[in-house]
């Protein structure tokens, strides 16, 4: 990615995304460049990708209210250096308005 994560990112850290992927309707929505607001309570299926220049482990993380929480069956990642780090999973909500991000999960190496 351009110099949208300058640096290496902390852990819990999250991802910034330089543009918008594909979407139908108006479900999901940027609310930064590293947050995206669930506006309904359902199920979404969200995939994403990221370069990274050093092995590493993503997750998706779902904030209603009380700060972000790891999705533990959402961790991905890559056991060499270099490439891409690819994520599709099923997030299902319970509260209008969650905030979804991707970060480096606290428990685990960046």
């Amino acid at each position: 990615m351009p110099s949208d994560n300058a640096g290496l990112l902390e852990r819990s850290s999250p991802v910034s995304f330089p543009q918008n992927g594909p979407a139908s309707g108006t479900a999901i929505a940027r609310k930064d460049p590293s947050t995206f607001t669930l506006s309904a309570i359902g199920t979404y299926q969200v995939m994403f990708q990221v370069a990274v220049s050093d092995h590493g482990q993503l997750a998706l993380f779902l904030d209603t209210g009380s700060g972000p929480q790891e999705l533990p069956h959402t961790v991905v990642g890559c056991a060499v250096g270099g490439g891409e780090i690819v994520g599709m999973s099923l997030v299902t909500t319970a509260s209008v308005n969650s905030l979804l991000s991707v970060r480096i999960p606290a428990s685990r190496s960046p």
